[in-house]
């Protein structure tokens, strides 16, 4: 059961794993094609805001190599201890409401993090602050008002059906303290904070496995706080769930956002 005033998809659920895997699948390419432009290599020393999963601390800890440092932190790291070895630090930590976890990052990143975190500007600062003078700072988040179906073809019942469920998925987030149009900002927040150079651009999976995964995990981790506030019943759940699992849907994911920039 999610905490009725925090964060909607704990990462001690069991469905968690599961989202994870898809956003590596759905998000990893455009991240590390980001990371490779922005020049991470031997010898640096990154910040991994709210890592949850594995997969961008492994790609970061192969790139800065055994003279360089990740620092990945989380308010729950449970999922971390398969990496947490050199140059990878394990931290629990809440940007939102710390200090930073260490001072002079090369790199600073951040994905699907900040849009949930209540105290978003000041974990912005924050990832700003502990940048070293030409440190990059990169930042990926969803922007689920850009695009709020699930379905953006909704030519039938199961499209309308899983429309629907989005849009109390949606409320819970908000009702949490998410902010569902932050990705569009990202650049102008960038810019006002002082970074130099700042550039975005944005990523959309319209349809994939990947997609289909990732809605099955979340309805399935959210399934109880939908019931409970009267946004769908359990009849509506079971099959929507069965119209995924029968793969005739196109499901759509929240564009992601990725902005980026250089401290003076």
């Amino acid at each position: 059961m999610a905490r009725p005033d925090g964060y909607l998809l704990d990462n001690r659920q069991s469905e968690a794993g599961e989202r994870f895997d898809a956003f590596a699948s759905l998000f990893d390419p455009t991240t590390f094609r980001h990371l490779e432009g922005l020049g991470v290599g031997p010898g640096w020393r990154c910040w991994e805001v709210g890592a949850g999963g594995t997969s961008v601390v492994s790609w970061l800890a192969k790139k800065v190599g055994p003279t360089g440092q990740v620092v990945a932190t989380d308010i729950d790291t449970s999922r971390l201890g398969p990496v947490a070895r050199p140059p990878v630090e394990v931290r629990v930590h809440d940007v939102g409401a710390e200090e930073p976890p260490g001072e002079d990052f090369d790199l600073v990143h951040a994905r699907l993090v900040l849009v949930h975190v209540p105290d978003r500007d000041r974990a912005l600062r924050s990832m700003i602050r502990s940048l070293r003078p030409g440190g990059r700072l990169l930042v990926e988040d969803a922007d689920p008002a850009l695009q709020p179906l699930a379905c953006p073809d909704e030519h039938g019942p199961e499209q309308q059906l899983a429309n629907r469920l989005r849009t109390g998925f949606r409320r819970l987030l908000a009702e949490r303290g998410a902010d569902l149009s932050y990705g569009r900002r990202l650049p102008r927040l960038l810019r006002e904070a002082g970074l130099q150079r700042v550039e975005a651009d944005g990523f959309f999976p319209l349809t994939s496995p990947a997609g289909a995964a990732l809605e099955s995990a979340t309805i399935r981790q959210v399934r109880a706080e939908l019931v409970r506030t009267g946004r769908a019943t359990d009849d509506d759940i079971d099959r929507h769930l069965a119209h995924i699992e029968a793969g005739g849907m196109d499901l759509a994911t929240a564009p992601m956002i990725s902005a980026w920039g250089r401290k003076g």
